[in-house]
């Protein structure tokens, strides 16, 4: 199927992307030297860190997804079982939910 291949393709890009962000965020730490650079250094760490966390949960979400595509599940909403809509899978691949559930979510 056309679109189970792009939607492995898409995932498969956006892992890789990911991989090699947080490769760069864990090479890109440095040490505090200087007293004066210690704040800065700090809050660079902990947006290092936010980044990091953001793009591990990324990451598994992507995983999950491919697992979705090897067992026949995948694009179909986890809350309604309708399908989701090819648009929205194009700009997140890895969206569990379809658009309206999504956005029910999202209010709380």
């Amino acid at each position: 199927m056309e679109s189970t291949a792009r939607a492995r393709s898409l995932l498969d890009e956006e892992r890789r992307r990911i991989v090699d962000e947080l490769g760069e965020l864990a090479g890109g730490r440095v040490t505090d030297n200087h007293l004066g650079d210690i704040a800065t250094v700090t809050f660079d760490r902990e947006l290092d860190e936010g980044l990091e966390e953001g793009a591990q949960q990324t990451l598994t979400q992507i995983d999950r997804a491919l697992a979705r595509l090897d067992d026949g599940t995948y694009g179909t909403c986890e809350r309604c079982g309708k399908p989701i809509g090819e648009e929205r899978l194009d700009a997140r691949p890895w969206a569990t939910l379809c658009i309206d559930d999504q956005r029910l979510a999202d209010r709380g």
